[in-house]
Parts: structure tokens; C-alpha cells; sequence
């Protein structure tokens, strides 16, 4: 019986590549050649050849031993391959392929890219920040008053979108200031509350605690009511 051509392909096995390393590559210094020879190195070591031959992946790139020794030391000097010495189970010395540094450089791309979305993401909240007091303002901010704002921002590292829940709570107590919203901000910040959810959790459980006190004044009428601190609310001077 012919052995189906199927089988060998599937004893082959397979090989595990990151798509983030495939989308990225470039940017961690790679080439196209040097992809393809660790895609071939992370195949071999893959499939147990952990030290592989250099002649093995010369055959594999279709090039010569040298050419691919060449190429090896070419992702070690770029710092993506390295090779690292162990004892095996019988506590002989062998020598292996690492790719830590690869994956150290993947991890830190991609670090680094979040926090660059992220920082992209805050200077776009902070314009739409400031065109959102503007629009409930009814005016331009003045100087000292985006100065504030960049300051609650860059400083006290509070997130947009708190800033913009203070600013609704100022708007619906008909306040409209800086230093009012500076005070919810700041019993926000002795709550720990930092963001949104926090916030409507926090007037969740004040409308429920004022509810509960309105219901037992009015089932004791003759009883002195006690006053009661709106943290929304505080009054000061504008």
C-alpha cells in the first residue's frame, strides 16, 4: 500500500508563530531575510533539534553553510537570538537556541505601543475636555483656567473621563467652576474613586442613603432631622 503523502506532511508537524511577531517585525530591526531564517530556526528547534546544524538550515534556505552561518550570527548580532549552554538529563553540556531577546523585544513593542495609544488617546480627550467646558461654559476658557485643566490631568493624574463627570455634576447643580469641580474631584480622590463606574456607584449609594433618610423623617415627624453632607453639593464661594 502507498503511504499517502498526507501523513508526512502531518508528522511534520507545525509550527507555533506569533502573528504579532509576523505584523511587527520590522520594527524590532528585521528583514525580510532575517524572518525567514528564524521562522526556519523556530521551526527545527521546534521540532527537537535544538542546536540544529547549520547545513540543516542552509538546506532549508537553499543557500551555503557559510551564507547560513552567516545568517545566524546576523540575528545574534541584532540581538533576537542568542545561544544558551544547559546540562540535558544525563548532565552533559549541550548548547541550545534561545529566543528570549525576541520575545523580550515583541514584549516591549508592544509596551511601548500601548502606551503610545494611550497617550494619543489622552491628548485627544483632553482637546474634546476642553471643548466640552467651553460648550457648557458658554465661553472660551480663560489662561489660568486650562492651566487648571492640564494640571488635574498631568499632575494629579486624574482620567478625562472623571474630569467630565465632575463637570456634569457641576452643570446639574448650576455651578459652573473650576474650583467647584476641583472639590468634587478632590472627594473623589479621598473616596478612591477614579473612574466612571466608581463615581455612579458612589451617587447610587448617596441617592439611596438620602432616600432612606426621607423615609424615616417621614415616619418621625416629630423627630429633629439631622442634616445630612451632600459630598455632590459642597457650597463655597465662586
Amino acid at each position: 500500500m502507498n503511504k499517502n503523502p498526507l501523513f508526512d506532511w502531518i508528522s511534520a508537524g507545525t509550527t507555533a508563530v506569533p502573528n504579532y511577531l509576523l505584523k511587527h517585525y520590522t520594527k524590532i530591526g528585521l528583514n525580510n531575510d532575517d524572518l525567514v531564517t528564524l521562522l526556519h530556526l523556530l521551526s527545527l528547534v521546534g521540532n527537537g533539534q535544538r542546536f540544529p546544524d547549520s547545513q540543516l538550515l542552509a538546506d532549508r534556505l537553499n543557500v551555503s553553510r557559510e551564507d547560513a552561518f552567516k545568517a545566524i550570527h546576523k540575528l545574534m548580532n541584532k540581538k533576537v537570538l542568542t545561544i544558551e549552554t544547559r546540562a540535558d538529563e544525563e548532565g552533559k553540556t549541550v548548547d541550545e537556541f534561545s529566543f528570549d531577546l525576541l520575545y523580550e523585544k515583541l514584549s516591549a513593542l508592544l509596551i511601548q505601543t500601548i502606551k503610545e495609544e494611550e497617550s494619543e488617546k489622552e491628548v485627544l480627550a483632553s482637546k474634546n475636555l476642553y471643548q466640552l467646558f467651553e460648550q457648557e461654559f458658554g465661553r472660551s476658557l480663560s489662561a489660568m483656567e486650562i492651566q487648571t485643566l492640564n494640571m488635574w490631568i498631568e499632575e494629579d493624574h486624574y482620567r478625562p473621563e472623571l474630569i467630565e463627570m465632575a463637570l456634569r455634576e457641576a452643570v446639574l447643580n448650576q455651578v459652573y467652576s473650576l474650583k467647584y469641580i476641583d472639590r468634587i474631584l478632590l472627594s473623589w480622590e479621598k473616596k478612591n474613586i477614579r473612574t466612571k463606574e466608581q463615581v455612579e456607584k458612589e451617587s447610587k449609594r448617596f441617592r439611596q442613603s438620602q432616600s432612606a433618610d426621607d423615609t424615616k423623617e417621614k415616619s418621625d415627624p416629630d423627630e429633629k432631622p439631622v442634616p445630612m453632607y451632600n459630598w455632590l453639593k459642597d457650597k463655597f464661594d465662586n
